[in-house]
């Protein structure tokens, strides 16, 4: 008696039937798929430009320092004039944020800190101050 040898071919027809069916399912639908549209605000609807953040530097010895514009020189502050400083500032623009820049060296749970602070003075836009890499 002759023994059978097992096939050792794939059958690739269904594969290609089920390619098949979905590629007329993908025909048949995409003409029905609808393109969103985005309304981006035009020049004339900007109300003001940006403001500079306001930025609170946490030193390395987590000393705290303050700057009111990008260009001045930051002057050491306690914790408590900060709030008052951050809080006068905000009372003439409540959107100004304020970012804080900790040193590479201090602890991140001091810059965590400032920003609680800063959160319980009620300040509604607090982020972190990052430079790129080289």
């Amino acid at each position: 008696m002759r023994q059978r040898r097992l096939m050792n071919q794939i059958n690739v027809v269904p594969y290609i039937d089920v390619m098949l069916v979905l590629l007329v399912i993908f025909m048949v639908t995409a003409p029905l798929i609808q393109v969103a549209s985005v309304d981006v605000p035009s020049v004339g609807k900007a109300s003001q430009a940006p403001v500079d953040p306001l930025q609170v530097i946490v030193k390395a010895d987590q000393t705290l320092a303050f700057r009111a514009t990008p260009n001045a020189t930051p002057r050491d502050v306690s914790r408590e004039e900060l709030a008052r400083l951050v809080a006068e500032a905000q009372k003439k623009n409540p959107q100004q944020p304020v970012v804080v820049a900790g040193d590479r060296n201090v602890r991140y749970e001091a810059v965590m800190q400032v920003m609680d602070d800063l959160q319980k003075q009620q300040v509604a836009r607090v982020g972190l101050l990052v430079q790129q890499g080289k």
